[in-house]
């Protein structure tokens, strides 16, 4: 009679798992979810500060704006090398 009773125990323990399990899957996977993105944000440049989002907020539609300068002070090597022109033998 115990090992029957012990039996009957886990069937009903798996059972309760399996449907506490379905119920609660959904609300663990946008938890899990949530989390992964506001890493990925994190990682990869989602996060602006307070100054940022004001100017955001500031900027109208079509504005153009540019938020670094190219540097203007490059000097291109001249001496890059002999051009050679080739031709194919047939």
């Amino acid at each position: 009679m115990g090992l029957l009773r012990t039996i009957l125990i886990i069937l009903l323990v798996w059972y309760g798992i399996k449907i506490l399990a379905r119920l609660f899957a959904p609300f663990l996977m946008k938890y899990v979810a949530k989390k992964a993105e506001e890493r990925f944000g994190q990682q990869f440049g989602g996060f602006q500060n307070q100054s940022q989002q004001r100017n955001a907020q500031k900027q109208r539609e079509g504005e153009t704006v540019i938020d670094k300068m190219p540097e203007r002070h490059k000097s291109s090597n001249e001496k890059v090398g002999e051009y050679i022109d080739y031709e194919e033998i047939d």
